[in-house]
């Protein structure tokens, strides 16, 4: 389950405009003149990934443990995004599938102030190239609800990107999540090819 941005409050979405190409280099801030620097968490960073979650409202948001614990088992395969007063406003975690080697994607988010600089877009792409290095991934995996517009422009921009096809499949649905929550679909990306992508 996916989310980083504006949404009704559900499980997740990605702000319009905010998957832009390429993971390094500078952006604007929504708020003043700042840049950001994406790099691999660390158990600290887990206090403030729990903090935007909690802040976003549409996202699932998992316990601090949770995060702070992630943080550490899978940093390698997540990132998180600071401005350059220090300020986290972003991160995406994620994991490599140990059935076949797919980076999952469970969670984006992007602070409200970072909006529409692509920084979802630009996260997504770094810890792409993480998980590449890290474990040779191949494929690129997460799970979208129906209704999150956004989300799905992310991934489906990261696959143009990346100059490979997207699918989508029933994963999940109420009977396992609850009346109350949409069904998460899985998305299917790749294979990917290791230079696709880079300075596009």
């Amino acid at each position: 389950m996916t989310a980083p941005e504006q949404a009704p409050p559900r499980a997740s979405t990605v702000p319009d405009g905010d998957a832009a190409t390429g993971a390094s280099g500078p952006a604007a801030d929504a708020d003043g003149d700042h840049t950001y620097e994406i790099g691999s968490p660390v158990p600290a960073d887990g206090v403030d990934m729990w903090r935007l979650a909690v802040e976003s409202r549409t996202l699932d948001v998992n316990s601090r443990y949770a995060y702070i614990l992630w943080c550490r088992d899978f940093a390698r395969t997540s990132v998180i995004a600071r401005r350059d007063d220090g300020r986290a406003v972003g991160y995406v975690t994620g994991y490599l599938r140990p059935e076949n080697g797919a980076l999952f994607i469970w969670q984006v988010c992007v602070d409200p102030v970072a909006r529409g600089a692509g920084l979802a877009g630009r996260m997504l792409d770094a810890v792409w190239e993480q998980a590449v290095a890290v474990g040779g991934a191949e494929r690129m995996e997460t799970t979208i609800t129906p209704d999150n517009a956004s989300s799905i422009r992310l991934f489906t921009k990261f696959a143009e990107r990346h100059d490979t096809t997207i699918e989508r499949e029933d994963l999940f649905g109420p009977d396992l999540l609850g009346d109350s929550h949409e069904p998460e679909n899985l998305y299917l990306i790749g294979p990917i090819a290791a230079d696709k992508g880079e300075n596009t």
